[in-house]
């Protein structure tokens, strides 16, 4: 399994600059071509506008960056030719739900979206909704993708008042603690709840992870990471 720097936290400096990427200039044509591509597959992709990080600085108890406005094409691109522009990086939010008898709880992407199949926090990449005051506003992304896509909302848990932010080259996974009063299988259920009354959930199933034995290939190396550190071999 491959090992990451973890970065505890207690404070996030994001601040939203104006800024071209040259890459996504440089490329527009392939970009296009691309997206037009993963649209052919899966119709509902959607061009929005997402924010990526530049200068990533961690200095006493906090993690610092730049963010730049492109959109969800540009970005996907990047991811899926490699991350060959080694200047920016994708940093977002997780909210690293965990059940009352200790299980973290993750969702499985559901085919419609473009992480089909792979076992994830709640989380998403920062967008515009996502800016308050010139900066990012991470809190409010992780309690906003909760919301989506289980239906949580903030009184459902208790946050943690740190940041674990795991560095995996082009990303940095900014973890925060989410704990529930609830059990696992009583999580669970609630969450498969919320999801049946959803015209097209982003989940497709709940996954409770106990034991390091329960990660599969379907979790990203980056958050294998964050729960090998934290879950036992055995329960």
């Amino acid at each position: 399994m491959t090992s990451f720097p973890i970065h505890r936290v207690k404070r996030l400096d994001l601040r939203v600059t104006s800024w071209r990427w040259p890459f996504a200039d440089a490329r527009r044509d392939e970009i296009d071509a691309h997206f037009t591509d993963l649209q052919r597959k899966t119709p509902q992709l959607w061009n929005g506008r997402v924010l990526l990080g530049r200068d990533p600085r961690f200095a006493e108890d906090a993690f610092s960056a730049e963010y730049f406005e492109t959109d969800f094409a540009s970005f996907i691109a990047w991811r899926d030719w490699g991350f060959p522009d080694a200047s920016v990086f994708n940093g977002f939010g997780m909210g690293a739900l965990r059940s009352r008898d200790g299980a973290y709880v993750l969702g499985e992407m559901a085919a419609h979206t473009a992480n089909a199949g792979k076992v994830y926090f709640p989380a998403g990449t920062p967008d515009l909704n996502d800016i308050r005051d010139g900066m990012v506003d991470v809190a409010g992304s992780v309690a906003r993708e909760v919301a989506e896509e289980t239906g949580l909302t903030e009184a459902d848990y208790r946050v943690a008042d740190h940041w674990d932010c795991v560095v995996a080259g082009p990303l940095i996974a900014m973890m925060r603690g989410l704990q529930s009063e609830l059990d696992g299988e009583d999580l669970r259920r609630r969450i498969e709840r919320e999801l049946a009354k959803q015209v097209a959930p982003e989940l497709a199933a709940i996954r409770l992870m106990r034991r390091r034995s329960d990660l599969t290939a379907a979790v990203p190396s980056y958050m294998a990471a964050f729960l090998l550190a934290r879950l036992p071999d055995t329960v």
